[in-house]
């Protein structure tokens, strides 16, 4: 079983039960969410393999994801604007403004925000990466807090993250020594060890700062998804208990 760290704090939330012991919705704006949690890591932390794999065990939570496979067809808009932004806008500074960019980044999150807000409020969710990855890739870029990272930070708070840790170097080989990197993953112009091994670790540390205040269980670095997946299913169904 990969190495499990926890980190919690006072304010953490698990959700509330019905009579019958079935796990309840949180409440946010007069709207019922349900309790949900967050897979979160840097990039090639294995996320999107964890994920699937729980989705191929029938796990009997909602799973949300941007990635193409767990977007329904009428969403495929979403994937087609993430691929855009990576190729079309990011790569070009001057011809975009930072508004822009954030903007286009924006629906990608209040996607996620949608998806979780209009499922069944007593079936739990896993959400991928929620908004706390985009908004330390957006921090990154030179995205001001205001308005709209601080607009993300209101919204509703998982019972808990589950954070895949992942060390550059093991992240650099798992792109194939930069092959499958995108300009949102590095610093410079081109991929190259040094520049991904910045942008990761401050990447890293940006999100990790975001989560500070929420319950975080930290697994280190995996190499089975399975048995990763395992872990997650484990820790999540101690947490609704």
């Amino acid at each position: 079983m990969p190495s499990i760290r926890n980190h919690e704090v006072s304010s953490h939330r698990k959700a509330s039960h019905s009579s019958d012991g079935t796990p309840g919705a949180y409440e946010h704006q007069g709207s019922a969410i349900p309790p949900f949690f967050v897979l979160l890591g840097p990039d090639y932390a294995g996320k999107s393999s964890v994920l699937a794999e729980l989705r191929r065990t029938a796990t009997p939570w909602r799973l949300v994801s941007l990635d193409d496979t767990f977007l329904a067809p009428e969403h495929a808009l979403i994937g087609r604007l993430r691929r855009d932004v990576v190729k079309d806008v990011a790569p070009h500074e001057t011809r975009w403004s930072l508004d822009f960019f954030a903007a286009m980044v924006n629906t990608a999150v209040v996607h996620l925000r949608d998806q979780l807000m209009s499922g069944d409020p007593l079936t739990p969710a896993v959400v991928d990466s929620y908004y706390y990855k985009f908004l330390a890739k957006c921090r990154l870029a030179g995205v001001p807090d205001e308005p709209l990272l601080t607009w993300w930070r209101s919204f509703p708070r998982p019972g808990r993250v589950i954070y895949l840790d992942v060390t550059p170097e093991s992240a650099w080989r798992r792109s194939h020594d930069g092959a499958e990197v995108n300009r949102l993953e590095h610093y410079g112009p081109q991929p190259e060890p040094y520049g991904f091994k910045r942008y990761q670790t401050d990447l890293d540390r940006l999100v990790r700062e975001e989560i500070r205040d929420l319950p975080v269980t930290v697994l280190a670095e995996q190499t089975d998804a399975a048995r990763t997946a395992a872990t997650v299913r484990e820790l999540i169904t101690h947490e609704l208990r």
